[in-house]
């Protein structure tokens, strides 16, 4: 199987990124980090716009990652007063334009109003399909893989499922059931890792890695890494 870089059906349906960068974007501006998140959330505004017009359904972005509680108190309150913020400033606009939110990762250890937020963001825009956006949250790879194998194991124990494993039902107990699989991954930065972000969901993604910090990260930055998609042979372990 390969792909066609100048035919439609070589657009990547669902694209994850790895907003990298804020706190290098503020330090190198002398600005504290908390300027660097508020400025990310601007990009984040401008991508989920430019996402759908390019023909792109799924949008899935990494922003406060199971490791992150590791930062400063200071750091992580702005990274969920930049939650609530979006929630309240953006809800409305997506609920309209038909957009679905999803917030994948653990809701354990969240405050009871951050909790409020991702349930009033995923109820509100339940009914919406022509674009999905999921906001990878308090999320980690290897928490959301431990938490399915504990979901297997709970439901085979209570004779809620039969105990036949295989990647159908395992799939269907990770945070992003029901979704298609990213084809293509891209982390901002300069960085080269995916630091715990969507292991079994990124198995044949393909991976692009741009020197440029999230705040800067324009549809322009988009449209280079799906071009750079388009000219690759996607194979799945097969041959052409």
């Amino acid at each position: 199987m390969s792909a066609d870089p100048g035919g439609p059906e070589s657009l990547p349906r669902h694209i994850a990124v790895i907003m990298d960068g804020n706190g290098r974007w503020a330090a190198a501006r002398g600005l504290p980090r908390a300027m660097g998140h508020r400025q990310g959330v601007e990009a984040v505004r401008a991508l989920v716009r430019g996402a759908g017009e390019l023909g792109v359904t799924h949008l899935t972005l990494f922003g406060f990652s199971t490791e992150n509680w590791r930062r400063s108190s200071e750091e992580v309150n702005t990274l969920f007063d930049l939650l609530k913020q979006f929630v309240d400033a953006d809800l409305d606009d997506l609920a309209r334009n038909g957009v679905r939110i999803r917030i994948l990762g653990s809701r354990a250890g969240l405050s009871r109003d951050i909790g409020d937020i991702i349930d009033r963001a995923e109820s509100r825009t339940a009914a919406n399909t022509q674009f999905n956006l999921n906001i990878a949250f308090n999320y980690g790879a290897r928490d959301e893989i431990v938490r399915a194998v504990r979901a297997l194991l709970e439901e085979a124990a209570s004779g809620a499922f039969d105990g036949k494993v295989d990647e159908k039902a395992f799939a269907a107990r990770l945070d992003t059931s029901g979704l298609p699989d990213p084809d293509l991954i891209i982390r901002t930065s300069g960085e080269m890792r995916i630091s715990n972000f969507l292991l079994w969901q990124g198995a044949y993604a393909e991976l692009v890695f741009l020197d440029v910090l999230w705040p800067d990260f324009t549809i322009e930055h988009m449209k280079e890494a799906i071009a750079i998609y388009q000219s690759r042979h996607r194979r799945f372990g097969g041959r052409p």
